[in-house]
């Protein structure tokens, strides 16, 4: 039985699939119906030492026989390495090129692999690709994900895109240990469109003067040094169940946690009486709080004002129509809104599906949500610190 013969297309071909390292051994031998792994070995092994010009040597003839490299002189020696480079410019046009030239992938390859020995330009010119060309190849970003890219990408789809690039950055040193320029996070967000979602303003105009019952004692200070020293109230509607939902929310503004609140289908006293008796309760009765809140009807009722005097806290209240002067609680709502029911439409999903993502999204800004008042840390993180 005689020996396996190979044409040099096959064997550039083997070397083709090799390098793109999408084939194994065994699919390339049963695609090019070679029978020893060892004759892709040996071709791959003459690729890397540059000895290209054994693709064409016959079966049993070692260039060291007759006519081999060492018996050249100089001048044959460079022509036949000049043939060697635009012979294999030709091969690898016929195996996997296309009509503008070489393969981006096999250039930068050979480059990268011959100009330790060959200029640029000589490689280059062998194989017929310009010189803008190549260095807009080699300048071409990597479809390839770094490390960070890769980290950047999960920790945004693990906090569903509720983080600025300011976040992520500690997040990635926190959690990843890997230290970043914002720009950079942020050019990594970019060009991956991870940015955050930005929530839409919202008009707000004066509905004029009212009766005062309790005067704006925060003055829009929204700093605490200990904890129960200023809480912060508000209702909000939830609109996304087959009915609306009121949400009454009690803030610490110590280290912003939500401290108590309810999710009702009415919003009238109870709801707000009921979400400050809650959070008596979880804080242990605490006096001389100062309970901030605007001047709705819920706020000015006889019950609720009850309720602060006989548990000894201190009524504080907006000025009317002024949002600003209780932001926090505000911007909270807000944020629950566009962050948990961001891709959900008006009157979409039952009543208890909105009220278990209230829940979820309760407990996920309380654990796990950092914020840049906090240092970067979580309002429970906060707290514990603090004890």
């Amino acid at each position: 039985m005689g020996k396996n013969v190979y044409s040099k297309e096959t064997k550039w071909a083997v070397v083709k699939d090799k390098m793109s390292g999408q084939f194994s051994n065994e699919e390339i031998m049963d695609k090019y119906g070679i029978k020893n792994v060892s004759q892709i070995k040996t071709w791959m092994r003459w690729y890397r030492d540059n000895e290209v010009h054994r693709f064409n040597q016959p079966i049993g003839k070692q260039y060291s026989y007759g006519l081999g490299p060492d018996s050249l002189s100089e001048e044959e020696k460079k022509e036949r390495q000049f043939n060697h480079y635009k012979q294999e410019n030709e091969i690898l046009k016929k195996v996997f090129g296309d009509r503008k030239g070489a393969e981006k992938e096999v250039v930068l390859r050979l480059v990268k692999r011959l100009r330790k020995k060959y200029t640029v330009t000589a490689i280059l010119s062998a194989l017929s690709v310009p010189r803008s060309t190549y260095y807009r190849w080699l300048a071409a970003p990597s479809k390839e994900l770094s490390e960070s890219e890769k980290a950047i990408i999960s920790l945004c789809e693990e906090t569903k895109y509720r983080y600025g690039h300011r976040k992520i950055k500690h997040l990635l040193k926190r959690r990843y240990q890997i230290s970043l320029n914002r720009n950079s996070v942020q050019r990594i967000m970019q060009k991956h469109h991870l940015q955050c979602r930005v929530k839409p303003k919202r008009k707000w105009k004066s509905q004029g003067q009212t009766i005062i019952v309790a005067p704006n004692l925060l003055q829009r200070d929204f700093s605490a040094v200990l904890p129960n020293q200023k809480w912060v109230t508000d209702i909000t509607y939830i609109q996304y169940g087959s009915s609306t939902l009121y949400l009454s929310t009690i803030m610490d503004l110590f280290n912003n946690q939500i401290v108590a609140y309810k999710l009702y289908t009415h919003q009238q006293t109870p709801l707000v009486t009921d979400t400050l008796k809650a959070a008596l309760k979880s804080r242990g009765n605490p006096k001389g709080v100062i309970v901030h809140s605007d001047q709705g009807s819920v706020y000015t009722s006889y019950a609720y004002q009850q309720l602060i005097q006989e548990s000894k806290l201190v009524s504080s209240m907006s000025r009317r129509g002024n949002c600003w002067d209780n932001a926090v609680v505000e911007s909270f709502h807000s944020n629950l809104k566009s962050e948990e029911f961001q891709y959900v439409k008006f009157n979409s999903i039952t009543v208890d599906k909105v009220k278990e993502k209230v829940d979820q999204y309760m407990k996920y800004y309380n654990e796990e949500r950092i914020q840049e008042k906090l240092g970067y840390h979580t309002p429970i993180e906060m707290g514990s610190m603090a004890a």
